[in-house]
């Protein structure tokens, strides 16, 4: 049995910190989307035991550390399942980018394992086995747009955007998120209006969606990494609607509903960065 599972990755339309938990680790609030920027993962059942993984990137990690490979061994240890799995992906979300490009390949392998190995789990029963391997996963096991609080984990899904194009630029920078939360002053930050960017959504007004985009992490990473503002300046410049960068960054996306600005902020933007992407809003949930 063989199968391919599209992983879509996911843009934050606000991203805020709420508080330091007594763990280490923060609250956040936070409206997510997915996008049809995608990695394609090839799933081949084996008969042997084991869990081969191929990227077609070198510098993706093809063992147990690759997020792909430890939603498979996680799904097979819960089950007791002793056949294996081949799993090619085709990897087309840039790495490292705030976009959760590995947190949806891992749930795309749920989802995939689970239809060529006739589990019959429910994507709540997915999700919570994706959820011991990152706190992205669960979102990107169910897709759609969805309000994430918590670590992330906690979610209450809403309409979809309004349909537009998502013009992304990633410098070719990493952004360390330990490093971000470790320097984010939750008392001194200015907090997005989770609440204003939901009433957008759920009234389908676009104009409103694209003012209220807000991320608290940009001023740290900007500090951080100046190369990441300068994107953003510059989709500024050549007449972006909204503009924000997703997760801890380093990209940055536009939002328009205009081709012709669409091309224009993608022409602009490709002589100044090598990494640009032009795609639509995605929005809808996995069946």
């Amino acid at each position: 049995m063989q199968t391919i599972v599209k992983a879509p990755a996911k843009i934050n339309l606000t991203l805020d910190v709420v508080r330091k938990r007594d763990d280490g680790f923060h609250d956040v609030e936070m409206v997510m989307t997915t996008i049809d920027l995608a990695d394609r993962i090839h799933l081949k059942t084996l008969e042997t035991d084991q869990i081969i993984i191929d990227v077609t990137k070198g510098y993706v990690p093809s063992d147990e550390k690759n997020l792909a490979y430890q939603a498979a061994h996680l799904l097979k240890e819960r089950l007791g399942i002793k056949k294996g799995v081949s799993i090619f992906i085709d990897k087309q979300i840039p790495v490292s980018a705030g976009l959760a490009g590995g947190s949806s390949d891992a749930a795309a392998v749920l989802r995939g394992l689970n239809d060529i190995w006739e589990l019959g789990l429910t994507l709540d029963e997915l999700a919570e086995i994706g959820l011991q391997i990152g706190s992205d996963v669960p979102f990107c096991v169910y897709g759609g747009t969805a309000i994430a609080r918590g670590r992330g984990e906690k979610l209450e899904f809403i309409s979809a955007p309004p349909p537009c194009w998502v013009i992304l630029a990633k410098p070719p920078i990493g952004v360390s998120t330990k490093e971000v939360y470790q320097r984010i002053k939750v008392d001194e930050v200015d907090h997005p209006q989770t609440a204003l960017m939901v009433k957008a959504i759920e009234s389908n007004n676009f104009e409103q969606v694209c003012s209220n985009l807000s991320n608290v992490m940009e001023d740290v990473t900007f500090n951080m990494h100046p190369a990441v503002k300068k994107i953003k300046d510059r989709m500024k410049q050549f007449g972006s609607e909204g503009t924000v960068m997703s997760g801890s960054g380093p990209t940055v996306f536009s939002l328009t509903q205009n081709d012709s600005k669409a091309e224009r902020l993608y022409n602009g933007l490709k002589g100044f960065v090598e990494q640009v992407y032009t795609v639509r809003l995605l929005g809808q949930r996995h069946k």
